[in-house]
Protein backbone atom coordinates (compact mmCIF):
# COMPACT_ATOMS: atom_id res chain seq x y z
CA UNK A 1 0.00 0.00 0.00
CA UNK A 2 1.04 3.58 -0.60
CA UNK A 3 -0.33 6.92 0.46
CA UNK A 4 -0.29 9.89 -1.88
CA UNK A 5 -0.49 13.54 -0.87
CA UNK A 6 -0.55 16.27 -3.52
CA UNK A 7 0.48 19.88 -3.07
CA UNK A 8 1.38 22.87 -5.19
CA UNK A 9 -1.94 23.80 -6.72
CA UNK A 10 -3.17 27.35 -6.85
CA UNK A 11 -4.26 30.19 -9.08
CA UNK A 12 -2.14 31.46 -11.93
CA UNK A 13 -2.58 33.67 -14.96
CA UNK A 14 -2.61 32.39 -18.52
CA UNK A 15 0.92 31.63 -19.65
CA UNK A 16 2.13 31.02 -16.12
CA UNK A 17 3.64 27.95 -14.51
CA UNK A 18 3.00 25.73 -11.52
CA UNK A 19 4.72 22.68 -10.14
CA UNK A 20 2.64 20.03 -8.45
CA UNK A 21 4.16 17.60 -5.98
CA UNK A 22 2.96 14.20 -4.85
CA UNK A 23 4.56 12.79 -1.72
CA UNK A 24 4.54 9.00 -1.79
CA UNK A 25 4.75 7.03 1.45
CA UNK A 26 4.22 3.42 2.45
CA UNK A 27 5.50 0.44 0.52
CA UNK A 28 7.67 2.32 -1.95
CA UNK A 29 9.98 -0.65 -2.58
CA UNK A 30 7.56 -2.05 -5.14
CA UNK A 31 7.27 -0.65 -8.63
CA UNK A 32 4.21 1.42 -9.44
CA UNK A 33 2.78 3.05 -12.48
CA UNK A 34 2.61 6.71 -11.39
CA UNK A 35 0.31 9.17 -13.04
CA UNK A 36 -1.23 12.59 -12.89
CA UNK A 37 -4.91 12.87 -13.73
CA UNK A 38 -7.15 15.90 -13.80
CA UNK A 39 -10.86 16.33 -13.53
CA UNK A 40 -13.29 19.13 -14.16
CA UNK A 41 -16.60 18.93 -12.33
CA UNK A 42 -19.11 17.01 -14.41
CA UNK A 43 -16.48 15.54 -16.72
CA UNK A 44 -14.52 12.31 -16.77
CA UNK A 45 -11.12 12.10 -15.15
CA UNK A 46 -8.41 12.66 -17.77
CA UNK A 47 -4.95 11.11 -17.71
CA UNK A 48 -2.35 13.84 -18.12
CA UNK A 49 1.09 12.25 -17.65
CA UNK A 50 2.42 8.84 -16.73
CA UNK A 51 5.76 7.47 -15.61
CA UNK A 52 6.80 4.17 -14.06
CA UNK A 53 8.53 4.47 -10.69
CA UNK A 54 12.30 4.56 -11.11
CA UNK A 55 12.00 4.94 -14.87
CA UNK A 56 12.35 8.04 -17.04
CA UNK A 57 10.11 6.90 -19.88
CA UNK A 58 6.94 9.00 -19.91
CA UNK A 59 3.61 9.34 -21.63
CA UNK A 60 1.70 12.58 -22.04
CA UNK A 61 -1.79 13.37 -23.18
CA UNK A 62 -1.77 15.31 -26.43
CA UNK A 63 -3.41 18.27 -24.69
CA UNK A 64 -0.36 18.82 -22.47
CA UNK A 65 2.54 17.41 -24.49
CA UNK A 66 5.35 19.93 -24.77
CA UNK A 67 4.02 21.99 -21.86
CA UNK A 68 3.93 19.57 -18.92
CA UNK A 69 6.77 17.43 -17.57
CA UNK A 70 6.45 14.51 -15.16
CA UNK A 71 9.47 13.63 -13.04
CA UNK A 72 10.47 11.82 -9.87
CA UNK A 73 12.72 12.47 -6.91
CA UNK A 74 13.43 8.85 -6.04
CA UNK A 75 15.50 9.68 -2.97
CA UNK A 76 12.58 11.51 -1.38
CA UNK A 77 9.71 9.58 -2.99
CA UNK A 78 8.15 12.60 -4.66
CA UNK A 79 6.40 12.72 -8.01
CA UNK A 80 6.30 16.09 -9.76
CA UNK A 81 4.30 17.66 -12.53
CA UNK A 82 5.85 20.81 -13.96
CA UNK A 83 3.17 22.74 -15.84
CA UNK A 84 4.19 25.56 -18.17
CA UNK A 85 2.28 27.79 -20.60
CA UNK A 86 -0.91 27.22 -18.68
CA UNK A 87 -4.26 28.10 -20.22
CA UNK A 88 -7.78 28.29 -18.75
CA UNK A 89 -8.42 24.85 -20.27
CA UNK A 90 -5.94 23.44 -17.76
CA UNK A 91 -8.17 24.48 -14.88
CA UNK A 92 -9.09 21.33 -12.95
CA UNK A 93 -8.51 19.32 -9.83
CA UNK A 94 -5.28 17.40 -10.31
CA UNK A 95 -4.81 13.96 -8.79
CA UNK A 96 -1.76 11.82 -8.25
CA UNK A 97 -2.35 8.09 -8.76
CA UNK A 98 -0.40 4.87 -8.37
CA UNK A 99 -1.15 1.53 -9.97
CA UNK A 100 0.42 -1.45 -8.28
CA UNK A 101 -0.47 -4.06 -10.92
CA UNK A 102 0.09 -2.11 -14.12
CA UNK A 103 2.97 -3.56 -16.16
CA UNK A 104 5.82 -1.18 -16.94
CA UNK A 105 5.50 -1.20 -20.73
CA UNK A 106 1.71 -0.91 -20.55
CA UNK A 107 2.12 1.97 -18.13
CA UNK A 108 4.60 4.05 -20.13
CA UNK A 109 2.59 3.52 -23.31
CA UNK A 110 -0.26 5.36 -21.62
CA UNK A 111 -2.73 2.50 -21.94
CA UNK A 112 -3.89 2.30 -18.32
CA UNK A 113 -7.27 3.80 -17.58
CA UNK A 114 -8.16 5.50 -14.33
CA UNK A 115 -9.91 2.35 -13.08
CA UNK A 116 -6.57 0.49 -13.18
CA UNK A 117 -4.98 2.75 -10.59
CA UNK A 118 -5.63 1.58 -7.06
CA UNK A 119 -4.18 4.45 -5.03
CA UNK A 120 -5.22 8.10 -5.27
CA UNK A 121 -4.36 11.34 -3.57
CA UNK A 122 -6.93 13.83 -2.37
CA UNK A 123 -6.42 16.21 -5.28
CA UNK A 124 -5.15 19.76 -5.60
CA UNK A 125 -6.97 22.56 -7.42
CA UNK A 126 -5.35 24.42 -10.30
CA UNK A 127 -7.11 27.52 -11.59
CA UNK A 128 -5.86 29.42 -14.64
CA UNK A 129 -7.44 32.75 -15.53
Amino acid sequence: HVQLVESGGGSVQTGGSLRLSCAVSGNTDSGYCMAWFRQVSGKEREGVAVQYSGDSASYYASSVKGRFTISQDNANNILYLQMNSLTPEDTATYYCAAGQWIPRSYCTAGYAGSNEYNYWGQGTQVTVS
